[in-house]
């Protein structure tokens, strides 16, 4: 893999602006559970360069070939610590987007993870309805063969209720992820579109820790947040994965989370 270092002055790429209508950052909100075919596409066409938190133009040929609107989303990428500037993965014709606000901090096996989530992208257009291991390229994702690590994985699944107010949740959603970003430990911050037959939605959150992410839990932005989406769900579900690389592998695994603290 090949990455060019831009020094720590350089701004991110891809800064975030407008935020999706149908997703709240993920964290661990372990008391904030509610009920309420095959790919034709070339993923290597995505367009990667608009802003992530822009919803597509919805018409009606849109809405009767849905392939084309749920899979341009790239991940949101956590910008690096100063000391590490911006690492553009080179061989990558479009870069992922980038938080406008730096993690404090980064270990060097979640920075590897950093560098390999550079490809990460939906494995099929129905990723809110299949298993989470089944939604994502997880298997294209490499790490150096040595390293050893988990991460913490949080999988919001979600419907909009019909005529919800979007704008106050757009703002509250990106002073959230801002904010969870500014306390160190989110890696990567992924959402979908709405399928345009079920509604449904999918985000999800890799943290470098269970710890971190039950921290953001109680950050006023994320509060504000998540009392805003509770009166904009009709289904609101959250699940919780391991996400492993083990030594002498170079890919990684998605496993249930079982309990007890996951990274560190």
């Amino acid at each position: 893999m090949g990455f060019t270092l831009i020094h720590s002055h350089a701004e991110p790429v891809g800064s975030e602006s407008q935020h999706s209508p149908d997703i709240g950052l993920v964290t661990d909100d372990t008391e904030s559970e509610h009920d309420l075919g095959d790919l034709n596409v070339d993923l290597g066409a995505l367009d990667t360069e608009r802003d992530p938190h822009e919803l597509p133009t919805f018409s009606s040929k849109s809405l009767t070939n849905p392939l084309c609107i749920v899979l341009y989303l790239p991940p949101l990428l956590s910008s690096l610590p100063h000391e590490l500037g911006v690492l553009l993965h080179t061989s990558l014709e479009r870069q992922p987007m980038l938080s406008e606000t730096r993690l404090p901090d980064i270990d060097p096996t979640s920075l590897s993870l950093h560098k390999a989530l550079h490809r990460f992208h939906p494995a099929t257009p129905y990723y809110a309805e299949v298993p989470y291991d089944e939604a994502f390229n997880w298997t294209e994702l490499e790490l150096p063969e040595d390293e050893e690590r988990e991460w913490y994985c949080v999988v919001f699944r979600s419907k909009r209720l019909p005529g919800s107010d979007s704008g106050s949740l757009y703002d509250a959603d990106k002073l959230a992820h801002e904010e969870a970003v500014l306390n160190g430990g989110l890696i990567m911050y992924w959402y979908g579109v709405p399928n345009p037959e079920t509604g449904m939605n999918l985000a999800t959150c890799i943290w470098q820790s269970r710890k971190h992410a039950v921290a953001a839990n109680s950050r006023p932005h994320h509060i504000r947040a998540m009392k805003l989406a509770a009166a904009s769900y009709e289904i609101y579900t959250l699940e919780r994965y391991k996400l492993r690389k083990s030594r002498g592998n170079r890919g990684v695994t998605i496993e249930p989370f079982d309990g007890g603290e996951v990274g560190w």
